[in-house]
């Protein structure tokens, strides 16, 4: 007698390689799996917060890219005013949600080059938030060209409609003018992300923005050239410090007006911030963020050195607790800083100077030492948790980098995130390495950070059912499974909702799942219509607070299936 063909369905266990009975929105995933579609706005997040550079082992960046562009389009075709108000929120959040600004100024000069009026309102308002420094200013300039403007032989020329100019001008008008005088000095001209110049005195020609006090209209007329720099002086404290430090001639010179006048680095000459003396004094008066971000411009100069007096009071600010709970300094800032330091370069675009350093210990040490620090503030659930890191090949495949130096693969940096909860949770965590079978993991509360360079994934397909499968076997009896992943499972007899549905039957009927993605591939294992799974993005500084509060609350969240 031959099998019947109907005999293999099953809403118990389902090959990952179909779908599962009864639900034809699942979609099949680039590795051959058949996943659930994530929701319009959770894959704009997910773009948001982890943009497309670098592709995936399934997938080219400019595929990826195509896809996520195509993603935001549709969302500001249907609600442009809630596409700036997410954008915003995730770049204006604190501690930064997204590694890189990029993806929300591209988003933000979107909804000026395609939504409606109303859009366009929103984004005039939510510019000088978003786009913070003149960089910011001239990428967003960059890609509303590209995407706004009309075409031309050399490439593209902005069509800048009243809404766009209002906009601009609102960027040299919000915050007092000393501020904007602050921002003007720090950086008068930049380059677009098409490598063209733009500076503040283009921006004043386009924008034609009306002053609103008469130091207001001194900036304007300074950064235009029309106000002396006297006059400058005398109206504006952030003038007269930025003049007083573009007039030094040398290094001594440098180093009393850093002490006197407490002028930031960025108002130096060029060839002065290169001197080892000049940034010996600035270690002690940048701000801690600031701090974290030249540690490897300072080395690669000689002001950091093994047994330097700098490099003890660097160390000495890194390791203050109080110093980074005044910065409300993240461990993901930390983390970010440990890993470009570790690398020892950098090459911001693939034009620019390869830059090499070679680590000081005692700097890495205090970074490692800050990053324990900088978790003081942050409560455990109290909750238990189970924490999978997807090992499989693809999760190796990709490299992620930041500043033009490398952070490590998906792989790493899952892991590292899954120390970060293992450290928040001081123990009540278990974490497992999961590919086609289920593999120990290094990953404890007191891993050190840079282990994790040296780690390798497994390899081999993906069945993302596991984690499940393997508690319930083991008679692990948790509140919260957290799947660090890229969501490309295909491996399995049954899909991982199948299996949560028996864990959750055996074991533990509330247990909350946390899958977060590693790549905006805009699918994911979790269920949308189980109220107890929660999609995030995997590097957002924020998913260790999103797990606690998810997995506190019981894994009861009002938008059930959706990122918070």
């Amino acid at each position: 007698m031959s099998r019947d063909p109907l005999a293999a369905v099953s809403a118990f266990n389902t090959p990952q390689s179909a779908r599962l009975p009864g639900r034809p929105e699942q979609v099949r995933n680039d590795g051959g799996g058949f996943v659930f579609a994530k929701d319009l706005w959770t894959r704009l997040e997910d773009f948001l917060i982890l943009g497309t550079c670098g592709g995936t082992y399934y997938v080219h960046e400019w595929q990826l890219t195509e896809r996520n562009t195509g993603v935001l389009f549709d969302a500001i075709a249907e609600d442009g005013p809630r596409v700036v108000e997410l954008l915003t929120a995730v770049s204006t959040a604190r501690p930064p949600r997204a590694p890189k600004p990029r993806p929300a100024l591209f988003a933000l000069a979107a909804a000026y080059a395609m939504g409606d009026p109303a859009t366009r309102q929103a984004a005039k308002l939510a510019l000088p938030k978003v786009a913070r420094t003149t960089d910011h200013l001239a990428q967003f300039f960059g890609y509303f060209k590209n995407l706004g403007g009309k075409p031309t032989r050399g490439g593209a020329s902005p069509v800048t409609g009243r809404s766009v100019r209002t906009a601009l001008g609102s960027w040299l008008l919000e915050g007092s003018p000393d501020d904007v005088a602050f921002k003007a000095c720090k950086a008068a001209q930049r380059r677009t992300p098409q490598g063209e110049a733009f500076s503040l005195r283009d921006v004043l020609r386009i924008a034609h923005p009306v002053a609103d006090s008469e130091q207001r209209k001194v900036l304007f007329g300074w950064i235009a050239g029309n106000v002396p720099d006297e006059r400058a002086r005398e109206a504006l404290p952030a003038v007269d410090r930025f003049l007083t430090a573009k007039a030094v001639t040398g290094v001594a010179e440098a180093v009393r007006v850093v002490r006197e006048r407490n002028v930031p680095w960025e108002f130096l000459p060029d060839e002065l911030l290169s001197e080892p003396a000049v940034w010996e004094v600035l270690v002690d008066t940048v701000g801690m963020t600031a701090l974290l971000r030249n540690l490897a411009r300072m080395t690669r100069i000689g002001a950091l050195k093994p047994g330097g007096d700098a490099t003890r009071r660097a160390v000495a600010r890194l390791t203050s607790g109080d110093a980074l709970a005044r910065a409300r300094i993240h461990p993901m800032d930390v983390f970010l800083a440990l890993r470009v330091y570790g690398s020892g370069r950098a090459q911001p675009h693939p034009r620019a100077e390869l830059q090499r350093w070679q680590p000081v210990p005692a700097v890495r040490d205090a970074l490692e030492e800050a990053y324990e620090r900088s978790f003081a503030n942050v409560e455990p659930t109290g909750k238990r948790l189970l924490v999978a890191v997807d090992s499989s090949g693809s999760m190796g495949y990709s490299g992620i980098s930041l500043g033009g130096s490398p952070l490590g693969t998906v792989y790493e940096l899952a892991c590292a995130m899954a120390v970060m909860l293992a450290r928040i949770e001081r123990g009540g965590v278990h974490v497992i390495d999961v590919d086609t079978a289920v593999h120990a993991s290094k990953v404890t509360p007191r891993t050190n950070l840079r282990e994790i360079a040296a780690w390798q994934p497994s390899g081999g397909g993906t069945d993302l059912s596991l984690p499940f499968t393997w508690a319930l076997r083991e008679r692990m009896e948790v509140d919260g499974v957290v799947v660090l992943t890229d969501n490309e499972t295909w491996a399995g007899r049954s899909h991982p909702a199948q299996a949560l549905a028996r864990y959750r039957q055996a074991l533990n009927p509330r247990a909350g799942v946390v899958v977060a993605a590693m790549t905006a591939a805009g699918y994911s294992i979790g269920d949308p219509k189980d109220e107890r799974v929660l999609n995030v993005a995997g590097l957002d500084a924020s998913l260790p607070m999103i797990v606690n509060g998810f997995i506190r609350d019981g894994g009861q969240e009002s938008d059930g299936g959706r990122t918070s």
